[in-house]
């Protein structure tokens, strides 16, 4: 007698994952089979991708560890991730480690604690050569985020949602993005794993929770079941056509950036709207700006240089950069 569907749906989820490691770290000395980190928050969808983990990695010859992030936001934090780290250990997965992180105020509360997590994930996989670290984000979350993303109006990029293979070299995988979040909590009642509920989650003052627990409950009441996966094929959909006109700015930057660093307005205007303003986000973010903080409204103003100029004055962009016509160039500098 198999596994229950629902652990059979997650093991499967993570081998495939753990077999596409294998496949491209095949170079690697065989003496030292590559490691892989979970990143758990010890709730459902994490402890459910850190059993499968340590179930299929032994399998496959794969070194498989933990890392729970303390972001120290909520009173016993730091007690609360020493007992997710405890249940990382008790699944023997190994290296498990604790990591506190200070979360800034930048971009509001949800974007400062997902980049001091990002970065201290990052941090901690360079310094125990993990060969990807595995995110337990299903496709209830994909939808949330293109929704967020519809909402912002931030172009088809934001629609694409996540990606199942993103950061430094292909760094973060997401096994889950075909797993529905029901199946995940589903896997840990099976096997008895114990979970934590993020007050956070359900917490009104973030957009997030609001749409999960508000907004797509309206959506599925009026519009039918299916909303979620409905919004998970658009977002591949977006990523597939976001991907090739992100390849089409890339070679279209050559011909409009010179040496000094400044755009040639002619050549700008002479590209689709779609490719213009991807050059034009490039290099913003080039130049400083950060990236999570950039929406489409941005870009916007700055496309209006190149297409209805009537003698504006300088565009001021997140992080200080500021964009410039000057002539029949655009000038982008930070300070």
């Amino acid at each position: 007698m198999g596994p229950h569907p629902a652990v059979a749906a997650i093991r499967l989820a993570v081998r495939r994952v753990l077999h596409d490691v294998l496949t491209h770290h095949c170079t690697q000395d065989r003496h030292q089979p590559p490691l892989v980190l979970v990143a758990c928050s010890g709730g459902a969808d994490s402890m459910a991708l850190a059993s499968a983990l340590a179930f299929e990695a032994p399998k496959l010859g794969v070194r498989a560890g933990g890392v729970t992030i303390d972001h120290g936001l909520q009173e016993g934090s730091d007690l609360r991730a020493a007992e997710v780290a405890l249940r990382l250990r008790a699944l023997r997965l190994d290296p498990v480690e604790v990591v506190p992180v200070t979360v800034g105020r930048e971009g509001g509360p949800e974007a400062a604690a997902r980049d001091a997590r990002y970065a201290a994930l990052d941090a901690t996989a360079e310094r125990y050569g993990a060969s990807a670290v595995l995110l337990g984000h299903t496709r209830d979350d994909q939808a949330e985020t293109v929704l967020l993303g519809l909402a912002r109006g931030s172009g088809t990029r934001s629609l694409s949602g996540m990606a199942a293979t993103s950061g430094r070299g292909g760094r973060y995988r997401r096994p889950f993005l075909d797993v529905d979040r029901q199946t995940a909590r589903k896997a840990c009642l099976i096997q008895a794993l114990p979970v934590w509920d993020d007050p956070h989650n359900s917490d009104p003052a973030y957009t997030r929770s609001r749409l999960r627990h508000e907004g797509l409950p309206a959506l599925e009441k009026a519009l039918g079941k299916g909303v979620v996966e409905a919004l998970a094929r658009t977002a591949q959909l977006s990523r597939d056509d976001a991907d090739a006109l992100d390849a089409w700015a890339a070679d279209a930057e050559g011909t409009v950036l010179d040496e000094t660093g400044t755009l040639d307005v002619a050549a700008l205007f002479a590209l689709p709207p779609a490719v213009r303003r991807r050059v034009l986000r490039r290099a913003v973010i080039s130049a400083g700006s950060p990236a999570g903080s950039l929406f489409a409204r941005h870009i916007e103003e700055v496309d209006r240089l190149i297409t209805a100029w009537r003698g504006q004055g300088a565009i001021n962009l997140p992080g200080r950069v500021g964009v410039r016509r000057q002539g029949g160039r655009l000038v982008i500098r930070q300070g």
